[in-house]
Formats: C-alpha cells, structure tokens, sequence
C-alpha cells in the first residue's frame, strides 16, 4: 500500500497486518528535511515509532516535482537534500537495508518517448535528475515512477489507439530494434529506461511504477469498462517485464484506492478501485486466496506485488 502523508491513524491500523507500505512525505515538507535534525525527527516519529509493527518498505520523498512545472518547480532545490537526509537517518537507525528511500517521477520529466529505445529526458531537467539518479545508483535504490496509459491515450487518440493503451492490442503494433511492443504501458516503462541509461544510470537502476490506473468517469475514454479492463490487464500484466527487461517482474501500484470526491478536474474524482463506501467498483483478482477487508479514511494506493 502506497500512503501520501504519515497519518497516524492509518500507520496504527496497519500494526502487525503484514501489508508492506510505501510511505510518503508530502511536498510541503521537503524545504523542511534539508535540515538534517528535522529529517532525523521525521524518521524517529513515523519510521521507528512503527517499525517493525508498520512493514515500510519504502520512504517516497515528495511527488512529482519537477523544475519545469510552474507549481512546484520552486521545491525542486529541496528535493536532493531532503532525500538525502532521510536517507542518513534511515541508515542511522540501522534500517537501510529494510527501508529504502527515493522520489517519485512522472513522465513530464521525460522529453523523448519515441521509439522506447530513444527515450531521453528533457534537456531542461538534466541538471536536477542526475545528482538524484547518481545518489540512487549509489544505494541501490529504485526509482519510483507515475506512469499512466490513459493521459498519453487522451491526450493523442489520433496516435495511440485504445487496444494499445488498454493491453488488448491482438498484436505488436511498434517494432524497435527488433524489440516487439504490444501495449504502451511496457513503451512508456523502457523509454523511461533508456532515459535512466542516457542519465548514467546503466541497468543497475530499477523502476518502481508507484502509480498506474485509469479513472471511470469524467474524460476522454473514461468508462467503468475501459477502467475495469486496465486493471484487470495491469495485474496480470506486471507479472512477466517489459521487452527491455523480460522475464523480471514490475513492481506497481494502482493509484488509487478510494474515489476522492473533492479532487479537481471531474476525472481525478474517479481513479478508485473502491467507491467511499468501501463497495469495489471492479472484480479484480489479485492471485491471492485472501479476501480482503479494506477501509480507511485516507486514501492509499493498492501494490501489485505478486505475492499478494
């Protein structure tokens, strides 16, 4: 599970559940933890006031910030010492090897996408991803990664047909290097490669994809059954890799679990797995025997880790 902010009551309520969580520090705090005191408190109070009970995984420092992006280009400064920070004090408490500590991208950053292989960043955020990959490199630490099939489909229709963008394309429909690509959810993860590669980062970086869905209403494309099939195929999907690195299962996050009534545009209302009243709008078989039980007043976003 994926938690945008360390809310207490939601880290109580997953004591001894075995859920491993993803934990986020929200934006608004990062120019806070260059301070490394207040990066060490930031770990005593929600890392090791609840670990072992609260299985962290891994500690998101921010969300989608980018230097080119009007709204929080301002905190981009922040973001390496703050991931820096956090990760000395994660070190400190002897957790390093249990809990790692990275950013989470969106593909914004990205400035060449086509073909997969050619994938390159922006020039104009070179400067701030680099000293973030070396760091990442350095501590053997995967990226996180927002990729969404449905923002690059609605924003080119024309282009990106829908069995492609849904993994329900009956055949390749893009060649590359003798690499065959059947849905653009495996294009967008290796170009993102190819750009890591370009940046320095080798095949030593992994991707954690930290948000993938596709919302039921609101836009362009957006219905319950086209919801529906993205996730069913997402599941099954990240089992297997991408051309680029077969065989080697994707970690990935459905954002989100809950609808959230209060978000602007209409669409972003409608990314839930789950309706407010805990009802699931979709069947979706995550493999597992277990029947899940799941509320919360926050919201959270669902891992496809294969062992679920």
């Amino acid at each position: 599970m994926r938690l945008y902010d360390p809310n207490e009551a939601a880290l109580n309520a997953l004591r001894g559940s075995g859920i491993e969580v993803m934990l986020g520090i929200p934006n608004s705090d990062l120019q806070r933890l260059t301070n490394p005191s207040e990066a060490n408190s930031w770990v005593q109070k929600n890392v090791r006031n609840f670990w072992p009970d609260v299985r962290l995984r891994y500690i998101a420092v921010g969300n989608e910030i980018s230097p080119v992006n009007g709204g929080t280009s301002w905190m981009a400064p922040f973001v390496l010492p703050a991931l820096v920070n956090v990760f000395n004090a994660v070190r400190a408490a002897g957790l390093q090897d249990q809990i790692k500590v990275s950013i989470a991208i969106d593909m914004t950053l990205i400035g060449t996408s086509y073909p997969p292989s050619a994938g390159a960043f922006r020039g104009d955020v070179i400067s701030y991803l680099a000293p973030i990959v070396g760091h990442l490199a350095y501590a053997k630490t995967p990226l996180f990664a927002n990729i969404y099939t449905y923002f690059s489909y609605s924003g080119n229709p024309k282009d990106i047909s829908l069995p492609y963008a849904l993994f329900t394309s009956p055949s390749v429909l893009v060649w590359d290097n003798g690499r065959g690509y059947q849905n653009l959810f495996d294009a967008m993860l290796d170009s993102l490669y190819s750009s890591l590669e370009k940046l320095g980062g080798g095949n030593t970086l992994d991707v954690v994809v930290s948000e993938s869905g596709w919302p039921s209403a609101g836009g362009f494309g957006t219905t319950s059954d086209n919801a529906g099939t993205y996730l069913s195929n997402l599941i099954r999907h990240v089992k297997g890799g991408t051309p680029k690195r077969p065989g080697k299962a994707i970690e990935t996050y459905i954002f989100a679990m809950f609808d959230e009534n209060q978000k602007q545009p209409e669409l972003e209302k409608h990314f839930g797995a789950f309706s407010p009243n805990k009802q699931p709008k979709y069947n979706l078989n995550f493999g597992g025997e277990r029947a899940w039980e799941i509320s919360a007043e926050h919201n959270a976003t669902v891992s496809l880790k294969s062992d679920m």
